[in-house]
């Protein structure tokens, strides 16, 4: 009889096993505040997951259970209602019985913001997408932005559905049926004397806001070929080797990184480890879940945090754990109401402990030109929209200088063989503050005789935009994670994936010198960097002009250094051996 219960049990639990491996996997697919946006305190959230089984998983937020009664369920969905006072900002993620799902980041600060439905959108004259009855009012700093915006709700039959609190920014829903009522509207609310700017979004209700990922024009090389022009490996090497060095070993600091997208594919081998709680001191991906292994969003967070290998790619941030404080990629866009949502997601991140944001998108304005004159056609806005948005972006940065002064934001010079640095045609690259650092992209060239820090080791993207404004160019070129491990996927290349290379090594700085502010960031970049393209002498030569031009101040002072005048290049080894010596150097 014991043997016949043993056994009996035995097949219990290897048919249980089976059932649980049988089942789809458990999946935090959208996190959303829902209900009323304003009410700080008491906060609906509303959860679509897939694989949910016939009972309600157990939710767990920043590794405390949360009692069954604060969830509802309807079908796929689910609503948690929380008590904003007895919780704190961190991972939710569901357990249900042998299944995890992945942890995508809850955050408890109140900027939030209202995307457009399908049918509340219509095209302009430019034939943009445009939403009709959404639209955001900055109130002038002087003016409690909460009691103005109701003031204007009501004098214009509107309603207040949304907020970036700390900008003064509160999105109202308005009586329109049309854009020609809508532009009238926002013609009286920009006329209102406590009203800075209004903001409308032109973006379709699912529209993904970064450029497409191109092509390469030459033969693709493997990552670790196109990342050698950075010196990818080394600095990984230094890092392992340098931090916990036997005579002079460093504590590494745990440093958070957010990255505005949409979310992160969690059944790719890169990222299928990244399930339910994150042990400390590793490093640890928060994001929705995305069906697409190659999606912008999954590759961009890849750079920073795909496991080694397993799917064919090398995560930075990952090859780092054995010896860093553990870094945390928080991946979240807080709705898909565009740029708005892009900066109620920011302020959210960086009120949440983040100090480095990854910014893998941008906007041209319509009629932008390229170096070659050709007007550009993707990722453009009309004149109204830049406009607001320009504003929206000025009061971030405002923002960020008087309430943040320690965080940094980097952000991709864009894909429009264009220029980045004016404002008339390129957001938010164009803005010239310590805490903005601007990455072009380069990718390997065909030269097989030259030494990795010769210039002619890497040329430019044709697609890049280049000029004075961008501080430094990374590696272009990597592949998009797959379902199956051992598996490489396709090359994707483009601004967006040189922008996380820099963001990775700058949090990877921050963990060796926490103190370092974003301009002694940004000065030991380019101090460390390698070159790339001609010698123009300082003199802008059309898009000759990759980088901002490399300095005497930054070659030691030495005029007749070979580097000055020319681009920089990111060289990640030598900016973590500075950031190294900037313990007892930077003050």
């Amino acid at each position: 009889m014991p043997f016949k219960s043993t056994a009996l049990a035995t097949l219990l639990t290897v048919t249980a096993s089976a059932a649980a491996c049988a089942q789809e996997p458990l999946r935090l697919e959208n996190l959303k505040r829902c209900g009323n946006l304003l009410e700080n305190r008491q906060q609906d959230w509303c959860l679509s997951i897939r694989g949910l089984g016939a009972a309600t998983p157990q939710l767990k937020l920043a590794g405390k259970a949360l009692p069954a009664p604060a969830v509802e369920r309807d079908g796929d969905t689910l609503r948690l209602h929380l008590d904003s006072s007895h919780y704190q900002s961190g991972p939710l993620w569901l357990e249900d019985g042998p299944r995890t799902s992945n942890a995508a980041w809850l955050t408890l600060r109140h900027s939030h913001v209202v995307a457009a439905r399908p049918d509340e959108v219509a095209k302009n004259m430019d034939g943009l997408t445009t939403y009709v009855d959404l639209v955001s009012v900055l109130i002038e700093e002087d003016q409690n932005g909460r009691q103005e915006a109701e003031r204007l709700a009501r004098k214009y039959g509107a309603t207040v559905v949304g907020a970036i609190a700390p900008l003064n920014v509160y999105q109202l829903r308005v009586p329109a049926k049309d854009l020609t009522q809508r532009d009238a509207l926002v013609l009286r609310l920009g006329s209102e004397t406590g009203v800075d700017a209004v903001v409308i979004e032109e973006s379709g209700a699912e529209e993904q806001e970064q450029a497409a990922p191109q092509a390469k024009p030459n033969k693709p090389a493997a990552d670790s070929d196109e990342w050698a022009a950075n010196r990818f490996l080394d600095a990984v090497a230094y890092y392992q080797r340098r931090i916990p060095g036997h005579h002079t070993p460093i504590t590494p600091q745990p440093i958070r990184i957010g990255v505005i997208e949409r979310g992160v594919d969690f059944d790719t081998a890169d990222f299928a480890d990244d399930l339910g709680a994150c042990s400390p001191k590793r490093t640890c991906v928060y994001a929705r879940d995305s069906t697409k292994p190659d999606s912008h969003g999954t590759t961009v967070a890849g750079i920073l945090a795909a496991r080694w290998d397993k799917g064919g790619n090398r995560g930075f941030l990952r090859g780092l754990d054995k010896a860093s404080g553990g870094f945390e990629v928080i991946v979240d866009r807080n709705s898909d109401a565009g740029i708005t949502a892009n900066i109620a997601a920011s302020v959210n991140l960086v009120e949440d402990g983040v100090r480095v944001l990854n910014w893998s998108w941008g906007i041209h304005r319509v009629g932008t030109q390229d170096v070659n004159g050709k007007e550009v056609d993707s990722l453009v806005r009309s004149g109204i929209a830049m406009g607001g948005y320009e504003e929206l972006l000025e009061e971030f940065f405002l923002w960020l200088r008087k309430e943040h002064p320690d965080v940094i934001v980097v952000n991709s010079a864009g894909n429009g063989s264009s220029f980045s640095g004016t404002d008339d045609y390129r957001l938010p690259s164009s803005f010239i503050t310590e805490q903005l650092l601007v990455v072009g992209g380069h990718q390997r060239s065909e030269r097989a005789d030259v030494a990795v820090d010769d210039p002619g080791y890497a040329v430019t993207r044709t697609s890049s935009n280049v000029d004075m404004r961008v501080d430094i160019t990374a590696a272009a070129c990597t592949h998009a994670s797959t379902p199956g491990a051992d598996e490489q996927g396709a090359v994707h290349c483009g601004t967006s994936y040189a922008t996380p290379m820099v963001a990775g090594l700058v949090a990877a700085m921050l963990s060796i010198n926490p103190q370092l502010q974003p301009e002694q960031l940004r000065m030991l970049l380019r101090r460390s960097a390698m070159t790339i393209g001609d010698n123009h002498d300082f003199e802008r030569n059309d898009a000759q002009d990759l980088t901002a031009p490399i300095l005497p101040s930054e070659r030691n002072y030495q005029l007749n250094d070979k580097d000055v005048g020319r681009s920089a290049r990111l060289d990640m080894q030598k900016a973590l051996d500075l950031a190294v010596q900037s313990r007892t150097r930077v003050r």
